[in-house]
């Protein structure tokens, strides 16, 4: 039998150096090698002879392709292939550890100088921050080596080859490769050198590696500092007065270093000839009485689970867009990344570190496919992988141990179990006892010092809050970290703010991580953005690979809006005594002397009066009753409310002074009575026309022809929505998913009968039967129209008849009006969407907008764009128009298609405007849950089919 080509050996690779810290400042010289190299693909890995590699070879002819970077996509129409995506299965045949033969092969190529100052003693070192899937390295006509592992580091020895020009680097990088079965990690497949590729020099004598120990005691108030190093050196901390050997140890008073307080201190490594910048933060992470504490205060984490994408470059990020994920994640109350499923950029852990956000810092590993094989061959379980797994764990602690802002370490993620996971964990232990050691994929928690969970219930979640959920004696006395939770596909997550009550309720419950920080949404010369196979793949997932809080040019969704709401660290709700309100400090460790509180008093959503509100920088965890001015006067009978905000007091690195972090309203009086549609006009019938005050409608059928001067069209009960990809659900969960059991029994295909059109001395009473084709139940409607010669009024009874096994999608009235009325006014909560269990962000107020803003831009259209506890409304085109008051306050939403296109669409380029506004008059709709992934709607947000009695009126507005 043949010996394995080294890109299917298991072993992690050879010719590499002993994996060690990074770091950004050093005074020793540096080479960027990124840039334009010369490019050759080819279809398999072995179409070519390494001949490529000698200085000599003769690459005019290649192409160019910009480093780093992913092949497939820079080439034109797909020259150099295309990217694929899979959440779970593996795109190739499962055979570990062997490969496809048609293996997409790209030799790279590169020239360099090395520039005239570079010093001419020492040695020197070439780096690799990420290649995937595997690599194999000449310099100069000379082998260097191979590695595999994808987003890990990896550094060669290279000064004997180096010359002063025309030095040549020679990559070939294959596609596939024995470690793509360890990198099974829900997310688009895109091969190449994806980062940085650097020259290092290396002074005499300089350390391969160091250790910087910043503990704190927070009893003392003290931290100690230690520095490990291979060879000796001296550590200069001027700031604290510090200047030690390495290996020797100091203890100081100290501030702490935490995600809301990150404290930095400026130190200095000198050793070997070599200066190394460090910024040392002090901190202490321990596990104590089955909490996870830092600095010996529990943490609650507020976080993301954090891919790196880009929607044009892939994962090759640049500084500048991983500094807008840190800031956007600040401004949004979010204080802790999970970095799913593989170590980031390293840069992306030093910005951590200077904003201030709790990591955990997961492996490059999952085998995640090998679960539709009930785990048969899993190389996690198999010791001929082992010293790969083991090699993997050792460059995501070696290269990130120095980060203030690494609380824990993560063995990978959806591996199932094995004894290489206990290698690993048993490594790490032995080498960073300092941290927690994170897995969440076996439920003994052998492994781990956490217990993890993903998508738990909210009831569960509760019970294990409540510790009552069984398991075994050692699990349970862990603390309890949702990894994932929330998923964030689609419209949605729901059920946010019911997550972090049992977070704020139970000390054992700390909170979780969000599925995920953006959607992975490629650039798509057709669809605007692209999903799973859009790209041709044989094998895809869909759009699950569009599951973030960010849209995929990083434009916060309604979901991030209603997780800032949520998690925000201030809680503002009304007081006991009226005319106070309860200020609660929710941080971890800050008081509340880096804000400034305002209110505001508003009058049916017009701003009244404001002013600065007085409120004590509470330590964390505090509370305070604070009273509110005395009410200023309000026009007759209209609704008031106290905004009170919490604002940046002053600029940060994040926001500037002024930045909201969180708010509160509390009603100043009870909200008036909703008027009854008006009344006292008599309607007039004709052959074909029932006149009512400013209504026509259709003899025939009863529906309404026109307001006034305005057209309508269509009016009718509605109970069905674009499916959202929550109603859609997961796949794996068949026998609960809402939108195909809405499917079956027909929601999106109802039936309207008209049985009676009667009129009345002083109404038009329209009675029909709502109904699917095929099925024995239906909904009995009751509509009621009335005039004053001004106003129409609308009350709409619904009572279900038969059995309804499942809830409704919603319950309303749309109906056509034209196009042109594209200006939206309106009174009720805003400014962006909301429904029943995503409604945490929806504040009241008088909101503006065009029809074409009120549309959510997901990347897969569905249900969106609602608008909650609408009082008025007003839709104009800047002459005249409709407005709309309800009783009870209503759901409104309104496009420019109807909701059978919305449903048709896959692509935002599927919808294209009509000549028809619709406008969707909701009294309840159905809640959004997280089951794309994760649990359902809730009960209570729930839409069951009951009677219900709801009503509008309908104004021909004269003006805008």
């Amino acid at each position: 039998m043949s010996a394995l080509p080294w890109y299917e050996d298991v072993s992690p690779g050879r010719g590499t150096l002993p994996p060690r810290a990074w770091y950004a400042r050093s005074d020793a010289a540096a080479l960027s090698l990124n840039g334009e190299w010369a490019f050759r693909l080819s279809p398999a890995a072995d179409s070519h002879d390494d001949s490529f590699a000698a200085p000599d070879f003769d690459a005019s002819g290649w192409d160019r392709i910009a480093v780093p970077g992913h092949w497939v996509l820079q080439g034109k129409d797909g020259a150099y292939g295309r990217p694929a995506y899979t959440n779970v299965v593996y795109p190739f045949p499962v055979d570990p550890p062997h490969v496809p033969s048609e293996n997409p092969t790209g030799d790279h190529l590169c020239r360099f100088d090395v520039p005239g100052d570079w010093p001419a003693t020492g040695g020197a070192v070439l780096r690799f921050d990420g290649v995937e899937s595997c690599a194999r390295v000449w310099l100069n006509g000379t082998e260097l080596g191979d590695f595999k592992g994808s987003r890990l580091a990896h550094e060669f020895a290279v000064g004997r080859l180096l010359r002063a020009r025309d030095n040549v680097l020679a990559v070939r990088v294959h596609q596939w490769s024995s470690g793509s079965y360890l990198e099974d990690q829900d997310q688009w497949w895109l091969p190449g050198i994806f980062r940085d590729v650097t020259l290092l020099h290396r002074p005499e004598g300089a350390p391969a590696d160091f250790f910087v120990h910043a503990s704190y005691d927070h009893a003392g108030g003290t931290g100690g500092l230690r520095v490990d190093c291979d060879v000796p050196g001296r550590v200069a901390v001027p700031e604290l007065g510090l200047d030690l050997a390495t290996g020797e140890t100091a203890t100081v008073p100290v501030e702490p270093w935490s995600a809301e307080v990150p404290r930095l201190y400026e130190g200095e490594l000198a050793a070997g000839g070599e200066r190394i910048a460090l910024r040392i933060g002090f901190r202490s992470v321990c596990v104590e009485d089955g909490v996870l504490k830092a600095n010996g205060r529990r943490v609650l984490f507020r976080g993301v689970n954090r891919h790196e994408f880009h929607p044009e470059r892939g994962r090759s990020l640049e500084l500048a867009t991983m500094r807008e994920d840190v800031e956007l994640m600040k401004r949004h109350n979010v204080n802790a990344v999970r970095t799913s499923h593989y170590p980031p950029h390293p840069a992306f852990l030093d910005l951590c570190d200077e904003y201030g956000l709790w990591v955990i810092d997961e492996g490059d590993l999952e085998t995640h496919g090998f679960e539709e094989l009930a785990w048969r061959g899993n190389p996690v379980d198999d010791a001929r992988w082992t010293p790969a797994l083991l090699d993997r764990a050792a460059r995501l602690v070696e290269r990130d141990k120095n980060h203030p802002s690494v609380i824990m370490w993560s063995l990978g993620n959806e591996c199932g179990t094995g004894a290489g996971l206990t290698a690993m964990a048993r490594w790490i232990r032995e080498r960073d006892p300092s941290r927690p050691v994170h897995y969440e994929g076996d439920r003994s928690c052998r492994d781990t010092d956490v217990y993890s969970r993903m998508y738990p219930p909210h009831a569960e979640v509760d019970e294990i809050g409540r510790r009552a959920d069984g398991g075994p004696a050692a699990r349970g006395a862990l603390p309890f970290v949702l990894c994932e939770y929330a998923h964030a596909m689609g419209n949605g997550p729901g059920g946010l703010s019911e997550y972090q009550r049992l977070f704020e309720t139970y000390e054992r419950c700390q909170g979780g991580f969000v599925w995920e920080w953006i959607d992975h949404g490629l650039v798509h010369p057709e669809y605007g953005y692209g999903y799973g196979g859009d790209f041709g793949e044989e094998l895809h997932d869909g759009n699950f690979v569009c599951d973030g809080l960010l849209f995929p040019d990083r434009t916060p969704s309604p979901g991030l809006l209603e997780y800032k709401k949520v998690i925000e660290p201030v809680r503002i709700v009304a007081g006991e005594e009226p005319g106070t309100v309860s200020v609660t400090n929710g941080h971890d460790v800050a008081d509340l002397a880096h804000l400034a509180f305002t209110w505001s008093f508003g009058a049916d959503g017009e701003t009244v009066a404001e002013g600065p509100l007085d409120v004590p920088g509470l330590p964390a965890g505090r509370s305070a009753v604070v009273r509110l001015p005395e009410p200023p006067a309000r026009p007759a009978g209209a609704e008031t409310v106290w905004t009170v905000r919490a604002v940046l007091a002053r600029d940060t690195a994040w926001a500037s002074a002024g930045h909201e972090v969180a708010w509160g309203q509390v009603p100043a009086s009870a909200p008036p009575a909703r008027p009854l549609p008006p009344a006292g006009a008599r309607p007039a019938g004709a052959a074909d026309r029932i006149t009512l005050g400013p209504g026509v409608f259709d003899a025939r059928t009863g529906e309404p022809l026109a307001f006034g001067a305005v057209p309508v069209t269509g009016l009718r009960l509605d109970v069905w929505r674009a499916p959202t990809d929550n109603d859609e659900g997961a796949p794996w969960q068949p026998d609960v998913r809402s939108a195909p059991s809405w499917r079956a029994l027909g929601l999106h295909r109802m039936r309207h009968r008209t049985d009676e059109v009667r009129v009345g001395t002083d109404c038009l009473t329209v009675r029909s039967r709502v109904a699917p084709a095929g099925r024995d139940l239906g909904l009995a409607v009751t509509y009621r129209w009335t005039s004053d010669g001004t106003a129409l009024g609308l009350v709409v009874d619904v009572v279900p008849d038969g059995g309804w096994p499942v809830p409704l999608p919603r319950l309303g009235v749309r109906l056509g009006l034209p196009a042109a009325l594209d200006r939206v006014v309106w009174y009720g909560c805003g400014p962006g969407e909301a429904y029943p269990d995503t409604r945490a962000a929806a504040r009241l107020g008088r909101w503006e907008s065009t029809v074409a803003g009120l549309q959510t831009p997901y990347v897969r259209p569905q249900e969106n764009g609602a608008r909650i506890d609408t009082r008025r409304l007003e839709l104009t085109d800047g002459t005249g128009g409709v407005r709309v008051e309800g009783a009870p306050a209503f759901w409104f939403t309104a496009r420019r298609w109807t909701t059978e296109q919305l449903d048709a669409a896959a692509h935002r380029t599927d919808l294209v405007p009509g000549d028809l506004l619709w406008l969707h008059l909701d009294h309840a709709q159905h809640g959004i849950g997280s089951q794309s992934c994760g649990p359902g709607v809730l009960p209570e947000h729930r839409l069951s089919a009951a009677p219900a009695s709801f009503s509008f009126t309908f104004t021909a507005n004269p003006g805008a």
